[in-house]
């Protein structure tokens, strides 16, 4: 089978490796018809983890399963399923809890916990830019989809990651109706949070970022984009809300933050919110952080590339506020997630830029490495487009919403692609 596979630092090459199989009775195997480039990739394929050389990246996954173990009772051959980028046994101490992002069976590190499809640190685990994906305990992992799953899998596959870890960092910021909201990092997981934070009825959300095509974006679903290049994030919210800060905050950056100027600094989206949220406000991290980064010395500093960052605690205690960080538990949010896109309340491949074959995964790395206009969220079709039958249109979302705009069609910043081609009558 084709897969994308890390060759080292900004190298990826398409090639053939060995085909995924069942290796237990709980597999199941999965032909992958959409897989997503996350931003966290762009941390393994910059060097800046430990992710090892010939393996195939991707975690978030959708298809169809094509082969199923003799122990899976729940899945059938021929499903639809999303497949969450934690991997989870689902009996652990820390699954019974829901906390299946930490889950004690699938990493084999006996200190560690938690695993992932092709992610550092995570287990052994192959990721899905592949053609074939093997997921381990099928029936708890995989979440069956509906009727609409195969014209709709730029919405669905949404639910592998970002769109629940937006919502997670939601969660753990506290947010609910009529709150002042601010977001830190317009990428995928920002826009997520943003727009999970609309969904839940903040009143007013603010999303800073310094590329404007993101920060377009932003506009688009109704939240209010703060350009990091001309202003202080603090000082807009403050201005909007009599000195006292929003009610709480999204971090969606990480510790490869960094300036207009491309100066990393691990601390300036973490300072920055402790400044913009008010007393007593609560702040959900989601942004990568690690405790060993490669890169890091060189980048920022030796203690950095430790994961150590001077945090500005004294006026995080001073302030009384709270913080959630850490990966998502997808599982806790995707089905009810997932009820949401089939119910047309939530459409999140409003993001989606580029649809490209899996043939075309380096130069998709390279331009959404490099932040390059237009480029804000890349999915990666390994068994052809998702909409084989009809074909599939070249014409990125960008071009696609200019013209929709051009001929004022309603509704062009919540369509997905095919919704836009379909008004458009391409």
């Amino acid at each position: 089978m084709k897969a994308a596979v890390y060759e080292g630092p900004r190298t990826v090459t398409v090639k053939d490796v060995p085909d995924a199989k069942i290796e237990h009775p709980c597999d199941i195997l999965v032909k992958i018809t959409t897989t997503n480039i996350c931003g966290s990739d762009l941390h393994m394929y910059e060097g800046r983890t430990s992710f090892e050389t010939g393996r195939t990246l991707g975690h978030e996954n959708l298809g169809q399963v094509v082969e199923i173990g003799k122990a899976v009772s729940k899945v059938q051959v021929g499903d639809w399923v999303v497949l969450p980028f934690n991997i989870a046994c689902g009996f652990c101490k820390q699954c019974e809890q829901g906390l299946t992002n930490y889950c004690l069976t699938m990493q084999p590190k006996p200190d560690m916990a938690g695993a992932a499809f092709g992610f550092a640190e995570m287990g052994p685990y192959q990721g899905g830019q592949a053609e074939l994906l093997r997921v381990p305990y099928g029936d708890f992992n995989a979440l069956r989809l509906g009727e609409d799953a195969a014209e709709r899998q730029l919405d669905y596959v949404m639910l592998a990651d970002i769109f629940p870890t937006g919502y997670h960092a939601t969660e753990m910021a506290g947010v609910k109706p009529g709150d002042q909201t601010i977001v830190y990092g317009a990428g995928p997981v920002g826009l997520m949070a943003a727009y999970s934070a609309i969904l839940k009825g903040a009143g007013r959300v603010w999303v800073a970022d310094h590329q404007p095509d993101r920060l377009r974006l932003a506009e688009e679903i109704g939240a209010i984009a703060i350009n990091t290049a001309d202003q202080d994030p603090a000082e807009v919210v403050k201005d909007a809300t009599l000195g006292l800060g929003a009610d709480n905050g999204c971090e969606c950056v990480g510790y490869q933050a960094h300036d207009p100027q491309g100066k990393e600094d691990a601390t300036l989206t973490m300072n920055g919110l402790i400044d913009s949220v008010r007393f007593t406000g609560g702040i959900g991290v989601v942004g990568v952080f690690l405790p060993e980064d490669p890169g890091g010395a060189e980048a920022q500093g030796e203690l950095e590339a430790q994961g150590k960052v001077p945090l500005d605690f004294g006026m995080l205690w001073f302030k009384g506020q709270r913080i959630g960080t850490g990966q998502a538990p997808v599982k806790r949010y995707n089905r009810a997630l997932r009820d949401l896109i089939a119910g047309g309340r939530a459409e999140p491949s409003f993001l989606v830029s580029h649809e490209l074959n899996l043939d075309e995964a380096s130069s998709a790395y390279e331009h959404f490495d490099n932040r390059d206009d237009g480029w804000t969220k890349v999915v990666l079709h390994p068994n052809g487009s998702s909409r084989s039958a009809g074909g599939s249109s070249r014409h990125t979302m960008q071009e696609l919403r200019q013209e929709a705009k051009e001929q004022g069609i309603e509704g062009r910043s919540h369509m997905n692609k095919q919704q836009l081609e379909r008004a458009l009558k391409h």
